[in-house]
This record gives C-alpha cells, sequence and structure tokens, in this order.
C-alpha cells in the first residue's frame, strides 16, 4: 500500500471546547489508485488529507506512507518525505506572486538543494506537458485561475512523487476551467501511475475516481467502488 492510515483520530484544542475533526478514521490506497474523499463541509476531509499528506500529525492512531510509519519522522524527516514523495494540490493554488511559472514549478526542489540548471528544464518541460509552455517567463498575476491550477499540479508532479493530495482542486474554478483541470489530472494520473487522494463536494469529480469514500461528522459513513465500464 501507498497510504495506510489506521483508527487515526484528530482533535484541536482552543481557548474552548476540543473540537474533534476525526474520529478513528482507517483508510488505504493502493499503488496507482484514485480515491476522492466527499462530504458536507465541516465532515473532516481537509484534516483527514493533511495527516495523510505528512502536513499534520494525528492525536492518536497510525499514519504510514510506503513502509514508513509518520510517527517515528521528525520534523526534518517529514519535510524531506514530502518533497520527496508527496505533490500537493490545493484549491486557492499557493503560487508565489512574485516568481515565473517555471521558478514556481522548480520551487519545491531548488528549496531541497536540486541541481537549478536541471531543475529549470525539468520544470520547462513539465510546464509544457500542461499546456503552460507560453506561458513559463510569465507570473502569477498574467494567468488565469485555470492556467494556475495547471501550473500548480504541474509543480506537485513534476519530482514524480508516489502520492498526490489534491484538495479540492477545482473548488475555485468556474465549470469550464474546472473540468479541463479534472481532464488533466485524469491523464497525469494514468500516465505517471501516481496514487491520488483527492477532497472534493462535487460528484462530477468523485465519479473519475476508483473509490469513493463519504465521510461525515469526522467518520466514514461508507465507500463506493467505480465500476469499469465494458
Amino acid at each position: 500500500m501507498i497510504l495506510t492510515a489506521q483508527d487515526v483520530e484528530k482533535t484541536y484544542a482552543g481557548t474552548g471546547e476540543p473540537v474533534v475533526a476525526l474520529r478513528r478514521v482507517s483508510l488505504t490506497l493502493a499503488a496507482g489508485e484514485f480515491v476522492a474523499v466527499m462530504g458536507p463541509s465541516g465532515c473532516g476531509k481537509s484534516t483527514l488529507l493533511h495527516v495523510c499528506g505528512a502536513m499534520d500529525r494525528p492525536t492518536s492512531g497510525s499514519v504510514r506512507i510506503g513502509e514508513r510509519d509518520l510517527a517515528t519522522l521528525d520534523d526534518a524527516s517529514l519535510t524531506r518525505l514530502r518533497r520527496e514523495t508527496i505533490g500537493f494540490v490545493f484549491q486557492f493554488f499557493n503560487l508565489l506572486p512574485m516568481l515565473t511559472v517555471r521558478e514556481n514549478i522548480a520551487l519545491p526542489q531548488l528549496l531541497g538543494g536540486a541541481n537549478p540548471a536541471k531543475t529549470l528544464a525539468e520544470a520547462t518541460a513539465m510546464a509544457t506537458r500542461v499546456g503552460l509552455a507560453h506561458r513559463v517567463d510569465h507570473r502569477p498575476a498574467q494567468l488565469s485561475g485555470g492556467e494556475m491550477q495547471r501550473a500548480a499540479i504541474a509543480r506537485a508532479l513534476v519530482h514524480r512523487p508516489t502520492l498526490l493530495i489534491a484538495d479540492e482542486p477545482t473548488g475555485n474554478l468556474d465549470s469550464a476551467n474546472g473540468a479541463h483541470v479534472l481532464d488533466l489530472l485524469v491523464e497525469l494520473h494514468r500516465e505517471t501511475g501516481v496514487s491520488i487522494l483527492l477532497a472534493t463536494h462535487a460528484e462530477e469529480v468523485a465519479a473519475l475516481a476508483d473509490r469513493v469514500v463519504r465521510m461525515k461528522d469526522g467518520r466514514i459513513e461508507r465507500e463506493e467502488r467505480r465500476v469499469a465500464c465494458a
């Protein structure tokens, strides 16, 4: 398994009553599998993705990526794991405004000490793959929403991760751009074999997944496996 989460709980302590975001959630993701997580706002989708993507630690339970138990890793090791093994796509793109598309795509690898010339060349190739060859020297303010999300997808996949975490990747796009981004994600999933864990509100997005996990009140209510058409 690429990902194994077992009996995961997450509680946020604040000034008032603690907020329980996840309640004994167990989830697996096989190599090359595309799993969509659905549910209403506040059901725990984003928290689950953050925990599974090593961006947050669970209050209890265990998360393994491949053979690595995340509880055994210190913060520096978790950072290295995210940089080398996981790609992230979020609703609001998270591109740095002062950098070009090429530089934004290359940034995570450059921060990790990769060879600049090689990394920028790989970023250019990935920008071309997602249809942004004519935009590599543009900054985010010069791009449409759909173009910004394609740049974010390129940044997430340029280092060839085994796991892609996508949190509402079409949530900030109109229907036409959202459809184009979805088509691109599906194409890249098939081309690269990357495993995808994606959170969404949209049934049309979930319909593209191999399996749908439905959540409510911090728990998994049920799972649905899609049947491929002959």
